[in-house]
């Protein structure tokens, strides 16, 4: 392709090339939307240095508005569409379900989302700048490798989610951070996202932490991300139908909802049988019976040595 040319500072003959980044790393979205629509928006800066691709802060306002608006589109597709098609309505009954709930999880989660991108963008940044170990050919590593690190990347990053999400129960940091994602009790899909950026971040963390340390493909890396945030509705849709004891459902994660500090796995129920905080969902979740009344749960206080809250009102 022709680099692009832009005449500056009212007629004059002096022209601005549009520099393209080397082919490295995650830099096939930037240069997809840069080819599309961002040379042109840039354009109108009439500044030279927002000429160049690989000009630091370009790429940083690039990587945020790529991010910011590609995490609402895949929120409210997959969101809604979970919520219109999937989604039990008449938990709406449960006394637990909030009122407005609905509004106030979309509210909540587009207030996070800004200030979550802007603490992923260094994360994007150095994977576009070339210091991260993502790849774009298959060739580099091989198919049989590319089919591996999918496995490779869910087991790390579930491994790595499980104990942030479990310390993230520790009393110093629940009420400061997480206690915001447990005010759904009932949770709609909507509630996926509906966290206090530090929490949706520190939970995005093993992620990027990945593609740091073990090859990556740069495509996959982008559908595995695309992946996690669907998944991330998948287990707030309100569909108990997956039953498989090795996946961390819809129902598993009712149940943390609901009991507070039990099943803290993204992906599977592995790390949470391995550090005993695993606990069954009843038939009852599985066969949708909405509980009237408060469900049970034994007065432990703390549960290895993780916070409870007293009563999901308190939660609330």
């Amino acid at each position: 392709r022709r680099p692009r040319s832009l005449g500056v500072c009212q007629g004059e003959a002096e022209s601005i090339t549009f520099h393209r980044i080397p082919k490295r790393t995650m830099d096939l979205l930037l240069e997809g939307c840069d080819y599309a629509f961002l040379d042109s928006v840039y354009s109108t800066l009439n500044v030279p240095t927002f000429a160049q691709r690989d000009f630091i802060p370009r790429q940083i306002i690039s990587l945020f508005l790529i991010t910011l608006v590609g995490g609402m589109l895949v929120y409210f597709i997959f969101g809604t569409f979970a919520y219109v098609f999937l989604y039990d309505k008449s938990q709406f009954q449960d006394k637990r379900f909030l009122k407005d709930q609905v509004k106030l999880e979309i509210q909540y989660a587009l207030g996070s989302m800004p200030l979550m991108t802007l603490l992923t963008v260094p994360w994007f940044l150095g994977e576009v700048r070339g210091h991260s170990r993502l790849y774009r050919n298959v060739e580099d590593y091989g198919k049989l490798y590319l089919i591996l690190s999918v496995f490779s990347f869910l087991g790390f990053t579930d491994m790595g989610i499980y104990w942030i999400h479990r310390y993230l129960h520790h009393p110093i940091l629940y009420s400061k951070i997480h206690k915001p994602h447990h005010k759904w009790i009932i949770p709609t899909p909507y509630a996926s996202h509906a966290f206090h950026p530090l929490d949706g971040y520190l939970q995005s963390l093993p992620y990027h932490i990945y593609a740091f340390l073990f090859p990556l493909n740069s495509v996959l890396y982008i559908c595995l991300f695309v992946f996690v945030n669907i998944w991330t509705v998948s287990i707030h849709d309100g569909t108990y139908v997956v039953k498989n004891p090795l996946v961390n459902s819809a129902a598993h994660h009712s149940v943390h909802h609901r009991d507070f500090f039990f099943n803290y796995g993204q992906f599977f129920t592995i790390w949470d049988r391995i550090g005993g905080s695993y606990r069954k969902p009843s038939q009852d979740i599985y066969d949708m019976v909405i509980l009237k009344k408060e469900p049970e749960v034994k007065a432990t206080g703390k549960a290895n040595g993780f916070h409870r809250p007293e009563d999901s009102k308190k939660a609330a």
